[in-house]
C-alpha cells in the first residue's frame, strides 16, 4: 500500500491527536492526585509495620504447618 499525501496527513493528525489525548490524561491525573487524602507519616509507618508483622507471623505459621505436614507424611510413609 502506497503512502499518498492524503494518508500521510491523516497519519500525522492521528499521531498528534493521540499525543494531545495523552497530555490531557496526564493533566487530569495530576488534578485528581490533588484530591487524594494522603496518610500522614505516622499512619504510613504504623500501617507498614503492621503489614511487616503480619507477614512475618504468617510466614512463621506456614513454616510450622509445612514442618508438621512433612513429619506426618514421613511418619505415614515409613510404615
Amino acid at each position: 500500500m502506497k503512502l499518498t499525501p492524503e494518508r500521510a496527513i491523516f497519519k500525522t493528525r492521528k499521531n498528534q491527536n493521540t499525543m494531545q489525548n495523552f497530555i490531557q490524561y496526564l493533566k487530569d491525573t495530576k488534578g485528581e492526585m490533588k484530591h487524594v487524602s494522603w496518610p500522614t507519616k505516622s499512619q504510613t509507618v504504623a500501617f507498614t509495620s503492621l503489614v511487616v508483622v503480619i507477614s512475618v507471623v504468617g510466614a512463621f505459621l506456614l513454616g510450622l504447618f509445612d514442618a508438621g505436614f512433612k513429619k506426618a507424611l514421613e511418619f505415614l510413609l515409613s510404615k
